[in-house]
């Protein structure tokens, strides 16, 4: 199966037309794509399926409780398929039968580990304070987004242990949050604030055959070993803000291969 990927688009501010990638069977979707939902529209009648990880300025200034529920009966009348702790089964052309696992993964801030997590969950003040949203009637803090974080880890460690028995026979995962400190913006290195943006699921990234993200304004595609297996492949293909000069090196990149 060969997909289009496309994350991290800000199209509430951005100035870019979307086009479908010749030879593409399927579109995938990593997150931040519109804050407003809006441009959510222009994929209304692509090609072909469209499949829709939310980031997290999908939740900005919204109850993240009733974010999911809105956002997938939206998502419903555009035709879109929204993942967010689901897995869906589709068959490419070459008659494979690949498994989605889609997920918005938020941060746990134990990417550098348990006693570094206070300081990273201080730096997430300013992102959080960015995205205003509200959760059980309070501010959506890093308390809040560790609990989401931790219950989204959960959720995909379990769905990843099902045993395939015939049902697929290859996995792709899609988050928002990047799976690995490896995916870490090289302009800003390691430092507390990058607990905000990668997760330390380098032990689930095995039990997949492509992981797929967004979030990380930089794109990377990279590989982890599997013993007796191909390597698990990682691609991040952000698009990012003009304004940053984030998008200069922007091209649609080659159709990836599952």
């Amino acid at each position: 199966m060969k997909l289009q990927l496309l994350s991290d688009l800000h199209l509430e501010t951005e100035s870019f037309l979307p086009r479908p990638q010749a030879g593409a069977e399927l579109l995938v979707l990593a997150g931040d794509i519109d804050a407003t939902w809006r441009a959510l529209a222009r994929f209304a009648h692509w090609p072909v399926p469209v499949l829709f990880v939310p980031g997290n300025h999908e939740f900005d200034g919204r109850d993240v409780d009733t974010v999911l529920p809105a956002l997938r009966t939206h998502c419903v009348a555009l035709g879109i398929r929204l993942l967010h702790r689901d897995a869906l089964v589709l068959t490419g052309a070459d008659g494979v039968r690949v498994r989605f696992v889609g997920v918005v993964r938020w941060s746990d801030f134990d990417v550098f580990g348990a006693p570094a997590r206070p300081r990273a969950m201080r730096a997430a003040g300013y992102f959080l304070r960015v995205m205003g949203a509200r959760w059980r009637g309070q501010p959506f803090d890093a308390e809040a987004l560790r609990a989401l974080g931790l219950a989204d880890r959960a959720w995909l460690e379990n769905e990843l242990a099902q045993p395939a028995r015939g049902r697929w026979q290859r996995t792709v995962v899609v988050t928002h949050f990047a799976p690995s400190l490896r995916s870490a913006d090289a302009r800003f290195g390691h430092q507390p604030g990058t607990a905000s943006f990668c997760n330390a699921d380098d032990d689930l990234i095995p039990r997949a055959d492509l992981w797929l993200h967004g979030h990380l304004h930089c794109r990377h595609d990279y590989t982890q070993a599997r013993a007796g297996l191909q390597p698990t492949r990682i691609v991040c293909r952000a698009r990012g803000l003009a304004r940053k000069g984030e998008v200069a090196q922007d091209a649609p990149g080659g159709l990836i291969e599952v």
